[in-house]
């Protein structure tokens, strides 16, 4: 395995993970699923942050969107599309979010940072649109996170 394939490995393998111990849903739309998780930039290495581009800060939360669609075996990969939003506060303050595509092999996310304050409920509503697709797929959800 090359340099390359191994670092790839790497950060999806790390993405899935932050998926299961982060604040993570999903929602079907019958042909496509928008998955999401969200969590502290700390909870990256500073390996995997810098490789992505992304600021590690105990302020800046991560938000990680995946459009999903069913195999012909019946498994899920991760389609192409765009994804925007915007982060609102309990006083509805709206925080736009700027994602950006990142592609490991086949797979295919979207991540966005903001800041955030401890303890602070945040409200995300996000609309992704599958490459293709004439339909948007709204999507809204809540968490807080936590300073570490």
């Amino acid at each position: 395995m090359s340099p390359s394939s191994i670092r790839r490995f790497i950060v999806a393998l790390s993405l899935l993970a932050f998926t299961t111990i982060s604040q993570a849903g999903s929602k079907d739309f019958g042909e496509y699923t928008v998955q999401w998780s969200v969590f502290p930039s700390t909870f990256l290495t500073p390996e995997i942050a810098k490789e992505n581009g992304l600021n590690r800060s105990r302020s800046i939360g991560v938000v990680n969107i995946a459009i999903m669609t069913e195999n012909e075996d019946g498994g899920m990969s991760t389609v192409s599309g765009q994804v925007e939003g915007k982060a609102l506060n309990d006083i509805q303050q709206a925080r736009f979010l700027a994602f950006r595509r990142i592609q490991e092999g086949d797979s295919v996310y979207f991540i966005a940072e903001y800041q955030y304050s401890n303890a602070e409920l945040m409200t995300f509503q996000i609309t992704a649109r599958p490459t293709g697709s004439k339909s948007d797929l709204p999507v809204r959800f809540a968490h807080t996170l936590f300073n570490d």
